[in-house]
Order: C-alpha cells, then structure tokens, then sequence
C-alpha cells in the first residue's frame, strides 16, 4: 500500500492569531500534518505593506520561497530584492532574512528542508530598518 498524505493548505490552522501577527501575517504550517520526515512546507500571505516583524535563519535548514500572489520585496542580509508573482527565492540556511508586502500584499508558499524535530530557526526582533 503506497505512503502518502494529502492535506488542504486553506484547512490548516492559521497560526497568525496564535502568535500575534494577525491580520498582517497569515501562517498555515503542513509539516505535522503531512507528517514530513524531512522537509516543510507552509502557506503564508502578508496584508498589503505588512511586513514578517522580524528577520530569521536556520542552523541547517535550506528555504524555497514561491511568490504566488501578489509581491513586494525580501530584506536578504543588508540587500532589498523585489520579489513578483512566480519568482521563486532560494536562501542558504545561515542567511538572514525576511519579506514585506507591497500594495497588493504577497501570498507565497515556504518549502524548507532538511527539518528537525525542534527548529533550528534562529528570530531576531527588529531586524527591519525603520
């Protein structure tokens, strides 16, 4: 009998509210509920000019970044990229980083690999310039 898991990412729970961010971040995190081993994946949309309020990295975690809707710009390090529909951003784990939303806001999709089971994520608050 084959393996496989097939969730709705619309049907996941939006961890936003949980962790403040609401209404300027959407979060839908689907590697418990796919039980991924060793990649994750989320479905996240920003309000239109909101911002992710803090910068991040991983330990051994490389990301993939899908713009699906929508657009704006990614703070990578000290450099700003634009980012529109279907680019696709990759970033080596110890690269800080963040995205911002322009007037359309950005709905994209958050693949990371490979995943353990605590993250090896690191957040630093007030990383944006003001």
């Amino acid at each position: 009998m084959p393996d496989y898991t097939i969730v709705n990412l619309r049907e996941l729970e939006d961890v936003g509210p949980k962790f403040g961010l609401a209404p300027a971040l959407e979060a839908r995190f689907a590697r418990e509920p796919l039980g991924c081993e060793k990649t994750g994946l989320s479905l996240q949309r920003l309000a239109p000019n909101a911002r992710v309020p803090f910068g991040h990295r991983h330990g051994q975690q490389e990301e993939l970044y899908v713009i699906l809707e929508g657009g704006g710009r990614a703070k990578i390090e000290d450099e700003f990229v634009d980012l529109e529909r279907w680019d696709v951003i990759r970033l080596a784990p110890q690269t800080m980083r963040a995205l911002e939303a322009g007037p359309a806001g950005m709905e994209f999709l958050a693949f990371g690999g490979p995943t353990a089971a605590t993250s090896d994520g690191e957040i630093v608050q007030g990383w944006w310039p003001d």
